[in-house]
């Protein structure tokens, strides 16, 4: 007995040397790219213009809706002098004539006209009167109640009438038996029994 549970430990121990491993299987990231997928490749180039001279003017006279100012600008390759006039609310007309250069932007306003303000009249505020409004008594008119008339109810005394029985006639039942009995049968004893 004990040489039978000392193999079955050797035995185990065995099979524990040779038991089959196991890793996690090892994946590579799967990178797929069509035969047809075009490459491209950023590339940006700074146009640069060469300084090109301008001049440009206009003008807007809107009577409806009182717009009313000029514009005009003009340049060589590093220099830019210009001159703009506006209406403004007061009566008054701006006049901005500037000048950018390389030394920055130097402007000089002026203005044609005289600013004239509508003067302001305060106006006394009155309060509303209101007369306070004559109410009447409401004339209510007491009601008449009248005392109801009641008819005292007229009752008849039922008539009972007595029940008149009468007394059941019985007759004797005939019966009739409903079933017949035949005799026993008669049973006949084998001539000979089978041999086997």
């Amino acid at each position: 007995m004990k040489f039978f549970i000392i193999a079955a430990l050797v035995a185990v121990a065995a099979a524990a040397d040779y038991a089959p491993k196991y890793q996690a299987p090892k994946y590579e990231k799967a990178t797929y790219t069509p035969a047809y997928a075009p490459k491209y490749e950023a590339k940006y180039e700074e146009v640069t213009y060469a300084p090109q001279p301008y001049s440009f003017e206009y003008d807007v006279q809107d009577k409806e809706s009182y717009n009313d100012f000029l514009h005009s600008e003009k340049s060589d390759y590093n220099v830019v002098t210009g001159s703009y006039r506006v209406a403004l609310p007061d009566g008054r007309t701006q006049i901005v004539t500037y000048r950018a250069d390389k030394d920055g932007y130097n402007a000089d306003v002026k203005y044609e006209g005289e600013a004239k303000y509508p003067e302001y009249v305060e106006k006394q505020y009155k309060a509303a009167s209101y007369p306070a409004p004559a109410y009447s008594a409401p004339a209510y008119k007491a009601p008449e109640y009248k005392a109801p008339a009641y008819v005292a109810p007229v009752y008849s005394a039922p008539v009972y009438k007595a029940p008149a029985y009468s007394a059941p006639a019985y007759t004797a039942p005939a019966y009739k038996p409903k079933t017949s009995y035949v005799a026993a049968p008669s049973y006949k004893a084998p001539a000979a029994y089978p041999k086997y």
